[in-house]
């Protein structure tokens, strides 16, 4: 990919196609268009590497070498926006790893790829610009250079024709990257200014568009509407005499709603169930047959299951232990059960969480929803609305 090429990648898709919603008509089904400079939400669209949005422009009609947009978001992987041209012999991404921005760049059988500059995941609006001086792209965030992707290569071959943009994923589902990439991307964009294209970008099939919050503060965020759901043996449990597997999560539990937690087996039922409701300001446990309670508050919620019992803190002076000996818990653990956030697995009965959780920690490592077996794509992996 030739600079030129590769610069017209990154300031074509790098943002005012971003925007607000209208509707239009394409191949004679409805198609969803997305114009301008507005609000845009990536995320909420786990387990798709599909683009949210995406537009086909002739490179004839590019006449800037100029792009910028703000971003803002609290995840530290992620795509924020790809292009290609000649249906994908030449490709360009530009995502977050670690937080850190990171480009992509592959022409046929050449791939390349570099990464560099402050973290952009602290949950504030960072300008980002794109251009080129010739042989080279810049990044620069907040005014100051901080990326740069040399390029030797000649473009002539790739500078006629269409190409294609993308945010939110990528085009083409066999892209290998240099580097693999987690797709999702919870983050927002806005105040887009790319090249002189003025035409709308098009919402991709059966995507849904959700808001961004006014402000964000760091968590996962459940609206009440699905759950989480990870494989328990993904997390080896300790099986010495005073080990067992720890879940530890943070949040203001006053504010949740519904059930928080759930482990479930082979059997039709939950074994356990760890639901807040805030009517009573209680934390209900359920464990087998067993039945425990806690006062909700601004706590730490603790949980450690043994062999044959279950404990649970809320806070330091509040605990509940329960006792189950029909099995041996862990040893289930260790082989697999269902563990979920925000719900229990196909139980129409059960109440979806709304609330925010801080942090989720399985055994020490913070969990990335990101990575779940399933997430309904309406919870926010990484960012809650702010709340004093």
């Amino acid at each position: 990919m030739g600079s030129r090429e590769v610069m017209l990648v990154l300031l074509c898709m790098s943002s005012s196609c971003l925007g607000q919603a209208a509707q239009g008509r394409g191949s004679g089904a409805e198609t969803q268009l997305i114009s301008g400079n507005g609000l845009i939400n990536l995320g909420r669209r786990w387990g798709s590497k599909s683009p949210l949005m995406h537009i086909s422009v002739n490179m004839r009609e590019i006449t800037s070498l100029k792009s910028s947009f703000e971003l803002r978001t609290l995840d530290p992987e992620g795509v924020v926006f790809y292009g290609d041209t000649k249906g994908g012999e030449a490709w360009f991404v530009l995502g977050l790893r670690g937080g850190v921005p990171e480009m992509q760049n592959g022409k046929g059988n050449s791939l390349s790829s570099v990464a560099g500059g402050p973290k952009l995941n602290d949950g504030k609006w960072h300008k980002v610009e794109l251009h080129s001086d010739g042989l080279f792209v810049w990044l620069e965030l907040d005014g100051t250079a901080a990326l740069m992707l040399g390029l030797h290569t000649n473009p002539d071959s790739y500078l006629t024709g269409e190409m294609r943009l993308s945010l939110g994923g990528i085009l083409g589902s066999e892209l290998e990257l240099m580097n693999s990439l987690q797709t999702e991307m919870d983050g927002c964009v806005r105040a887009g200014n790319w090249l002189n294209i003025s035409a709308p970008w098009e919402l991709g099939p059966n995507e849904v568009l959700h808001p961004c919050f006014d402000e964000i503060q760091k968590g996962s965020y459940f609206p009440g509407t699905g759950l989480a759901l990870f494989n328990s043996s993904d997390f080896p449990a300790n099986q010495m005499e005073d080990g067992g597997a720890e879940v530890k999560i943070q949040g203001h539990s006053l504010s949740w709603s519904g059930t928080v937690l759930s482990l479930k087996g082979s059997q039709d039922e939950a074994v356990l169930t760890i639901t807040a409701n805030p009517q009573t300001e209680e934390l209900i446990v359920k464990f087998g047959t067993q039945k425990g309670s806690l006062k909700l508050g601004p706590h730490t919620l603790y949980l450690k299951l043994s062999s044959h019992e279950v404990q649970v803190e809320l806070g330091q002076e509040q605990r509940s232990n329960l006792v189950d000996d029909t099995h041996d818990w862990v040893t289930m653990w260790n082989n697999g059960m269902q563990l979920a956030f925000g719900g229990v697995p196909d139980d129409s009965d059960s109440k979806w969480l709304e609330g925010c959780l801080s942090l989720i920690q399985v055994q020490g490592q913070d969990v990335d929803l990101d990575r779940a077996l399933h997430q309904d794509s309406s919870i926010s992996s990484h960012s809650c609305p702010f709340s004093p």
